[in-house]
């Protein structure tokens, strides 16, 4: 495996410390563009954690980057169990990216129970699952677990599609 030279790792490494400030910048005009009714306003208010957020990624970036500048890299982590020299298997990542997409398409129209169930089982299936009924099962159990969890536990409300009359 080949060594990445010193300045193609700073250039990266300065090219992430700016997509954070980026990031960073953006949440601030965002949190900043919040109308906020004086009868929902506080002593804190809902300003307070995007401003909080945006001051931490900000500060993230500069020293990142102060870092950097002073010539300390991050190390490349020597126990990966990913041989970089190889090609990506395109033969599973295409149709994995074909059944997040099938799901971004019907998630409204099926509901996210059917469209959660054929995503998690495409998903296992493109990454090698062979016991078809078994990952069937375990995906419309882990569609349905999320459904409710979602429902029930947070009070956000997924599409229930054509089911929503028995959902």
């Amino acid at each position: 495996m080949s060594e990445v030279s010193t300045a193609k790792k700073k250039r990266v490494e300065l090219l992430f410390a700016a997509f954070l400030l980026l990031v960073g910048i953006i949440v601030f005009v965002d949190a900043s563009q919040l109308h906020v009714t004086y009868s929902q306003a506080d002593v804190v208010g809902p300003k307070a954690l995007p401003y909080v957020v945006s001051g931490i990624l900000v500060l993230s970036a500069i020293a990142l980057a102060i870092t950097v500048m002073r010539g300390n890299l991050a190390e490349g982590e020597e126990g990966e169990d990913v041989d970089l020299s190889q090609p990506s298997d395109w033969k599973v990542l295409l149709p994995l990216i074909g059944v997040f997409v099938l799901n971004l398409l019907i998630v409204n129209w099926a509901g996210w129970v059917i469209s959660g169930t054929i995503m998690f089982f495409g998903a296992a299936t493109c990454l090698g699952a062979r016991r078809w009924i078994l990952t069937l099962v375990i995906s419309l159990a882990l569609a349905l677990g999320s459904f409710y969890g979602f429902y029930l536990g947070l009070g956000i409300k997924l599409p229930a599609g054509i089911l929503s009359g028995v959902l």
